[in-house]
């Protein structure tokens, strides 16, 4: 167990690299699983989370090698159809597994996932999906088990859920669908930019899929797949973060290097709203605090709406904007317990039925807090940024889970961060 000690009030200069897409990169890794030929995958985060996909990959039997961010897999001797509970609970996203072994193997037991507490994150539009297919699903004793003896076909799949649609179900549908007989069309599809990296990852390996990133995807089945050489997008959600960073602690102004400027469209308009300065220079973007912040009304929506998983750092952002900022999450109501630690640090918040009422205070002042998830974790970190003091954030191991070398980066730019045994 670690802990960052963060003194406040230092200034952010200078410039920081984004990382590839955590996100992106556990269903493309899953996605090795298809074929027995090698595929080298670059950009790869050495975070938590990746690391136990690969873990995983090599109990079932992957050949894998990791270096520089760089990971060559072959999945030419699967011995396993089973990942086990010991490292599925560790990360939610070990599920997208399923997909992958049911289309290559016929048969796949997974454990029921794991991962941050942030409501209920159910996988029944996986299940319903991969059911759809052809498979043959129980559940029981904590484990998913699922068989296709005779192998899975294409139908016509809804993923849409009662919040939207479910962006590792859709990626779980598609990786089963592409080695399926016949056509798989996937309605309600999630639009995410992972979608669509993982869509290309797989349309390189041979398969024949159209529409990812719009809500219909179709899949016309192959026979089998082929080792590929890929680079994972930009983490937008890491951007998203040091964005947040620079606009509550720049000097002068920090420059956030290799995004996707389409992929972050929502979260600089809301930035530029709030009156920080933001300048595209290629494929960076050059963020300045802003002098006279303004608040903002922020609901949550999938993609191209305004992300979840940025609303707890626009959390911190607010906690010293002056005005009132109201914040609606429509996807995880109950993703606000980064405010309760907040509130210890001075922050004036109300949460009621998954919208958070923030009145902007002066300054927020360093306390002990505790990281509930991974995006907590970060929003506790920019808020410790400009607190008076210094704040101790324990269970960091939450941040780690996806961001690379957070603290390092931080430092880099100049904050005083530093982490120490818990």
């Amino acid at each position: 167990m670690e802990k960052f000690i963060v003194k406040g009030g230092a200034e952010l200069e200078g410039k920081v690299t984004v990382s590839g897409s955590k996100n992106a990169s556990l269903p493309i890794l899953a996605a090795t699983l298809l074929t027995s030929e090698q595929c080298v995958i670059r950009r790869v985060p050495d975070v938590s989370d990746t690391n136990y996909m690969l873990q995983i990959l090599q109990n079932l039997g992957a050949d894998v090698e990791r270096a520089s961010g760089t990971v060559t897999i072959r999945c030419a001797n699967l011995h396993r159809h089973d990942a086990p509970y010991d490292l599925v609970r560790k990360m939610r996203a070990s599920v997208c597994v399923m997909g992958p072994l049911l289309a290559r193997l016929n048969r796949a037991n997974v454990s029921l996932p794991g991962g941050c507490v942030i409501g209920d994150r159910p996988i029944d539009l996986h299940l319903k999906g991969l059911e759809g297919l052809g498979a043959d699903v129980q559940v029981d004793g904590g484990d998913v088990r699922l068989e296709a003896r005779y192998g899975l076909t294409g139908d016509t799949i809804d993923m849409q859920g009662k919040s939207g649609a479910t962006v590792l179900g859709t990626d779980n549908v598609m990786m089963a669908a592409v080695l399926a007989k016949g056509t798989t069309v996937i309605t309600g599809a999630a639009c995410e930019p992972e979608v669509v990296d993982l869509a290309d990852f797989l349309n390189a390996m041979g398969a024949k899929i159209t529409g990812a990133g719009t809500p219909r995807i179709e899949i016309e089945g192959v026979s089998e797949l082929g080792g590929v050489e890929h680079s994972v997008i930009p983490d937008r959600i890491e951007a998203g973060t040091f964005l947040v960073a620079g606009a509550m602690a720049a000097r002068e102004s920090i420059t956030v290097r290799r995004i996707n400027h389409d992929h972050l469209a929502r979260i600089t308009e809301t930035l530029t709203a709030c009156g920080c300065p933001i300048e595209k220079d290629g494929d960076n973007l050059i963020i300045g605090k802003a002098e006279n912040p303004v608040g903002a009304n922020i609901i949550t929506r999938p993609y191209p709406g305004f992300p979840t998983d940025m609303q707890a750092q626009m959390c911190a952002l607010f906690a010293t904007t002056a005005g009132t900022s109201v914040v609606q999450d429509t996807i995880f109501p109950q993703r606000f317990m980064h405010l309760s630690e907040m509130k210890r640090m001075g922050a004036n918040v109300e949460v009621d039925d998954g919208t958070a009422v923030i009145k902007g205070v002066d300054q927020l002042s360093g306390a002990p807090v505790m990281a509930s998830d991974l995006r907590a974790s970060a929003a506790l970190v920019l808020a410790a940024l400009t607190a008076k003091g210094e704040t101790e954030i324990s269970r960091v191991y939450h941040i780690d889970r996806g961001y690379e070398h957070i603290d390092d980066k931080l430092a880099d730019l100049g904050a005083d961060i530093r982490r120490l045994p818990a």
